[in-house]
């Protein structure tokens, strides 16, 4: 294991309808505005690997600590975006490492 100062913070989204999968990346865009994380992407699956097509779209972000990480959630921005992309989702999976 790596020692790092930071926490990663990893979502994956599917859409309930492939059509739907840029309204979700332009509503998690949005969350590239809160201004507690280090480093800050949406990126849409690019697809390579072929023995897994759950995935449409990944938040990815890295914060300096839980605090930052709970700020980033408590911003009014971040239910913002629940809002557009919760009834456009099928699943999402975070992972905090």
């Amino acid at each position: 294991m790596t020692d790092r100062s930071f926490i990663r913070h990893v979502v994956f989204f599917s859409a309930k309808d492939r059509a739907d999968i840029a309204r979700i990346r332009e509503g998690l865009a949005q969350l590239a505005d809160i201004p507690h994380s280090r480093h800050f992407e949406v990126v849409e699956n690019s697809g390579v690997d072929t023995l897994s097509g759950e995935v449409d779209v990944v938040v990815y972000a890295e914060f300096d600590d839980a605090e930052a990480l709970a700020a980033y959630k408590a911003h009014p921005i971040y239910q913002k975006s629940i809002d557009v992309v919760r009834p456009l989702r099928e699943m999402r999976i975070a992972a905090d490492f």
